[in-house]
């Protein structure tokens, strides 16, 4: 299960429209790892500046390898993350994360770590079966 819904929040959802920031509350609780990983993320991003922030350090577990997977592998995740946060997410292996500005100067850079060149150099022994 990738979320902890609570009932409130699941009988919002069977009538229809859901509340964005309940939802993203819902994330923070269910999944600690990956929002603590993404928000000093973002953190690191205003404080440093420059085109991106990433975590090259594997999670310390499978639990929390787990949780990355469940935020960045879900669309509706991922997107409300990304607008939580206001930055656009990307994701390579079990671990690397990087948060960029909603800002278009960065935009080769963002298509230069999601490419398949970039996906490719980011490989190591170590990550194979990640």
């Amino acid at each position: 299960m990738s979320l902890d819904v609570s009932p409130a929040l699941l009988e919002q959802a069977e009538r229809g429209e859901v509340d964005e920031a309940a939802f993203v509350d819902c994330v923070r609780n269910s999944l600690p790892y990956a929002w603590g990983m993404i928000s000093s993320l973002v953190a690191q991003l205003k404080v440093d500046g420059g085109d991106f922030a990433d975590n090259q350090t594997p999670p310390p577990d499978e639990q929390a390898r787990g949780q990355l997977l469940r935020a960045l592998a879900s669309d509706a995740i991922r997107g409300s993350l990304e607008r939580h946060f206001g930055v656009r997410l990307a994701f390579q292996n079990c671990h690397r994360v990087a948060v960029f500005p909603l800002d278009p100067v960065v935009d080769d850079r963002l298509a230069k770590f999601t490419s398949i060149r970039g996906q490719l150099l980011n490989q190591s022994p170590e990550l194979r079966d990640c």
